[in-house]
Order: C-alpha cells, then structure tokens, then sequence
C-alpha cells in the first residue's frame, strides 16, 4: 500500500429517503466528498445478508458469497426502469423514516414491498441476456443460495437441519422437486443477487474511477442457520444430528468480563487441509471482485480460535484450539498474488498470530482509543511506535467515538496519559481532531478514521457494542453534517502529512 488515508463509513449509515444507507446517489456523493477531501481509500462493513435476530449484524450473515438485498438502491431501480416513482410513494414510503437511524423491522417490510414489485416489472422484459450471463457466471453459489432462501420461507420456523431429512440431507430427487415447486421463489431471489451485483459494480467502478480505493470485509465466520453449512457440513464441527458440537467466541477481554459467545460454528480444518482450501478460495475470490482489499475480522482465528461447548451460556469455559495458519495462508499465497488482506489482530495477540502474519507480510492494525490504557512508553498503539506496514484508527465499528470513549470509558489515568502525550490538555470539542492528527502523522502506511470521528460525535453515534444483541448497526450520517468547514480541515490535514491522493 502507498502512504494515504481513508474514511470508515459503512453502506448503511450512508443518508437516503428509503431509511437505510443504500448503492444509491447518496454512496455516489459520497464519494465526491472522499474525493473533495484527498482521501484515497473507502472502509465499508460486510456485504452479506444479514439476519433481523441477530440485530442485522454484517458479522452474523446466512451467506458468505451473496449481497444483502437491503443495499439495493430504490431510486436505481427506477433508474433502470424497474419501478416508478409512485411505486417508492406507496405504503410506509421514504419520507416517514427517521433519518438519523435505521430502523430494520420497517425498511424489510418496504424493501420487500417494492423488490417484488421491481421484480414483476423483470418478469415482463423480453431482453434479459444480461442476466443470463449473471446466473450463468455465479452458478456455482448463486443456485444453492436461492434455492437455501425459498425454502428457508417454504419452512419459515425451521432451522435447515430441521427440514425433511431427504432435502437437509442434499438427495439430488428431493432437491429436483423442490426446486420445480418453488421455482418463482428461486427466480426471484436470483433476481434481487442480480440486481444488488450490478448496482454494486457501478459503485464500484466509480470509486476506481474517481482513485477512492475500496476496503472490504470478510467476517472469519457465517451463522448456523446458512446457505454455507447446508451445503458444505463437513467443513464445520457439527455432530450427527448435524448440529453444532462447539461454537466460536473470544475469552474475556476489553469488550466484555464474561467473554464473547458468538455462537457460530467453527471450522473442521482437517477436512478444509485436505480439500486445500477450496472453499476459502472461492470465498476470498468473490470479495476480492466487489473491493480491492479485505479485512478480515478475527484473523487471529486462523492461528489458534475460541472453541466454547454450544451448551455453555458464555465464552468464560472454553479453550484455545490450533488452526493451520502456515498451510492455509501458503495456499492462498500461491492462488492469489500479492494478496491484499488486512489482518485484523486486536484482542488477545500472542507472538504465533504476530509471526505468521509478519511471514506473510500482512498490515495489522493500531487503535489509538487502545493506546493509553497502560502506563507504558513501549506500547505498540502509541503513534511513535507504529510500523510502516500496517493500518492505524482513531477507532473501529466495535470501539466507541472518541468523544464517547472520553466522556464515558477512559478513567482518569487514561486521560492524563493522553494530554501527556499530546502535551497539552485539549477541550472536548477538539479531541477527535487532536486523535486524528495523531493518526495522520504516524509512518503507518494507511490511516482510516470512523466518520463518526471526523464529526466529533459522542457516544449515541457509536456503531456497535461488543458482546450486546441490541440497539447496534443502526447509526447513519446526515448530508447538512459534511459542512465545506469539515471538509476542509480534514483535506488541510491529508496534505500536511502526505496522504493526499
């Protein structure tokens, strides 16, 4: 990577009418302010489908390979003529949600009203060799997916494991019948994967175009209740009854006394050794076609993961179990060159996670909000001990802002090591501008600031909550808050510490 900074801002907390962040013209203006700025790279969240009882979180997703049809763009639609604009006035329409939060239960319930209308309008069209081509090129995940969706509606109570045991089973008859009884339900759910694809792309296209580099994210896990474990189970550690025996989490740590239990199943490496991989390929393949970089959450996951029983109530009783990073990575090295990953290693970091990714030359990351927690000169978060390799936040999507951590979280300690620092004691409204500064002037190759920081927001404006299933994923941006002001005095600071794009 090249000296540059970027803004973190995922899709959903783009502005818009429709009540959540969309690929629409507000994404497209977004850009021209990344542009406007000097910034060169754009950090989004996940992409997959997510899932209203897991609180829509883009690490909880029922597919690792298809789009969340959420992110579909109401007024691109109508752009193509797949709707008009009375179908986006009718029922519970754009101008009655709130615009500074999403709210899911009510955009699912409008989306779903106007896909199914845009898809009508599909049914009618003659020419439609684009989407052929679509369907033909993803064939590979695209029919296990739509045919996972309609029956996940066909049995709308029932977990996959719970379906008659000849279709969880994967018998090629049973399969056969199914699929001709739900063939509308399959063909529509290929059309919403066509449409978010090709909206997606245009996007794209238009961030290279404009030199803004995108930054994905590829969460290490996906959901129980996925396309992924119906049709790979042996890939994951699951018992006869083909359920999970053990489940993912993290011991106890900054985020939480008790631990993380995620609940997601965890991987059988020795199946996925002696398959070299494939599966992972394939998923890294298909990121690395809608962003030019991942991150991958959780990284230290493949040196070593959090191994819980599925019956225990939280991550305290569970253990460290190995994984084959070497061969893993030495596979998709060779598959993939210079492969672009981020290795997200926050969190319990021990020397094993740090060799294998200095062998394989990934950049890790430093959170500033993390560096003043000890009274240690050598901590490796404070800005003069960063490396050239590696990606320096003010915070992520899981920490809080600035301001929030300030007000809320950093003890008194915290904030005497941090004016110590800066050597000087900074008002309030000023702190993230401060952080950011600090952020911009490191060595590291890359800086990425939340935009909640860059607009100095206190802790309602925070993304996420670790260890917590409500209230989260929801924040969005207002287009009154990028001012010419903030505009400028982030560009100013891009070009003093030679980051400008």
């Amino acid at each position: 990577m090249k000296r540059g900074s970027g803004i973190l801002l995922h899709i959903t907390s783009l502005p818009g009418a429709y009540g959540i962040g969309d690929f629409g013209p507000a994404a497209y203006h977004f850009v021209d302010f990344l542009v406007k700025t000097k910034q060169s790279y754009w950090q989004i969240l996940s992409l997959n489908p997510t899932n209203l009882v897991y609180d829509n979180s883009p690490y909880h997703i029922n597919s690792a390979f298809a789009l969340n049809p959420l992110l579909i763009s109401p007024e691109r639609l109508v752009a193509d003529g797949l709707l008009n604009n009375r179908d986006l006035e009718s029922g519970s329409g754009g101008p009655d949600f709130k615009k500074e939060q999403v709210d899911y239960e009510r955009v699912i319930c409008y989306k779903e009203k106007i896909l199914d209308k845009a898809y009508e309008y599909f049914k009618q069209r003659k020419k439609r060799s684009d989407y052929e081509k679509f369907c033909s090129e993803n064939k590979r995940w695209l029919d296990d997916y739509t045919l996972f969706r309609a029956l996940k509606s066909h049995f709308p109570s029932k977990f996959w494991c719970e379906w008659p045991k000849e279709i969880r089973d994967r018998k090629p008859q049973a399969l056969r019948g199914v699929k001709k009884e739900l063939q509308d339900k399959i063909e529509k759910e290929k059309f919403l994967q066509y449409v978010c694809l090709r909206q997606w792309l245009r996007l794209r296209d238009y961030c290279n175009q404009q030199g803004i580099k995108l930054i994905g994210d590829i969460p290490i896990y996906v959901e129980y209740n996925s396309v992924d474990l119906w049709t790979n189970p042996l890939i994951f550690r699951l018992d006869e009854e083909m359920k999970s025996c053990v489940v993912a989490g993290v011991p106890p740590d900054y985020f939480s006394k008790t631990g993380q239990l995620w609940g997601n199943p965890v991987y059988n490496w020795n199946i996925l050794k002696k398959r070299k991989y494939d599966w992972w390929k394939r998923r890294l393949a298909q990121n690395l076609k809608l962003t030019d970089i991942v991150r991958i959450d959780h990284f230290r996951g493949f040196v070593a993961y959090w191994e819980v029983r599925s019956k225990e109530k939280n991550a305290v009783k569970g253990k460290w179990v190995k994984a084959p990073a070497y061969d893993f990575f030495n596979h998709l090295t060779k598959k993939f060159r210079n492969l672009p990953i981020i290795a997200e290693d926050l969190g319990v970091i021990t020397p094993d996670v740090i060799e294998v990714i200095r062998r394989f030359g990934f950049p890790g990351m430093k959170v500033l909000l993390f560096a003043f927690g000890e009274d240690n000169i050598s901590h490796p978060y404070l800005p003069h001990n960063h490396e050239k390799n590696c990606v320096v936040y003010t915070g992520t999507h899981d920490n809080n802002t600035v301001k929030g951590w300030f007000e809320n979280e950093a003890t008194a300690n915290e904030k005497k090591r941090l004016f110590k620092y800066l050597g000087r004691k900074v008002p309030i409204e000023e702190l993230h501008w401060e952080l950011i500064r600090l952020a911009m002037m490191s060595i590291s190759d890359l800086a990425i600031i939340p935009m909640q920081d860059i607009l100095g927001l206190g802790k309602k404006a925070r993304m996420n909550r670790p260890a917590t299933m409500k209230g989260n994923w929801k924040w969005r941006l207002l287009p009154e808050q990028l001012t010419p002001a903030i505009a400028k005095r982030l560009r100013e600071m891009t070009e003093i510490y030679e980051r400008a794009s």
